[in-house]
């Protein structure tokens, strides 16, 4: 992996998070991230992207590009839920990137955490 792609792994606030169901229908929406060096940690509310997950671990996280759309970064991997995973108040790296976030939503990082609260692990098999 280069430098840029490192830098904009660890800088980025938000990557958008594709999962496709039981359904066989695509889902893509933006979240919050923490690149580990070799995984992205994701905290979620219960809903579709836990049952996603559920359904076909197979998964596609991407960087935004820039406006004449260079610079996009995607990564495939492979998604887990994490039953037992220490939660986002527990990680320091997670609540520097975003402990502004998390006060713009009117929330305290124990607030955000009980509602956050399913860990979501992604190994990448692939960068493009």
């Amino acid at each position: 992996m280069d430098r840029k792609t490192e830098s904009r792994l660890k800088k980025d606030l938000v990557i958008w998070f594709c999962t496709v169901g039981a359904n066989a229908r695509p889902h893509a929406t933006l979240v919050w991230f923490l690149w580990e060096g070799d995984s992205f940690l994701i905290f979620s509310i219960p809903g579709r992207k836990v049952r996603d997950i559920e359904a076909n671990p197979n998964v596609e996280l991407h960087l935004n590009s820039d406006a004449a759309g260079a610079e996009m970064i995607r990564a495939a991997g492979t998604a887990k839920i994490v039953r037992g995973q220490a939660a986002a108040t527990s990680k320091p790296a997670y609540l520097r990137k975003y402990r502004q976030e998390i006060k713009a939503l009117g929330a305290t990082p124990e607030q955000f955490e009980k509602q956050y609260n399913i860990a979501i692990r992604v190994r990448p098999v692939r960068f493009e």
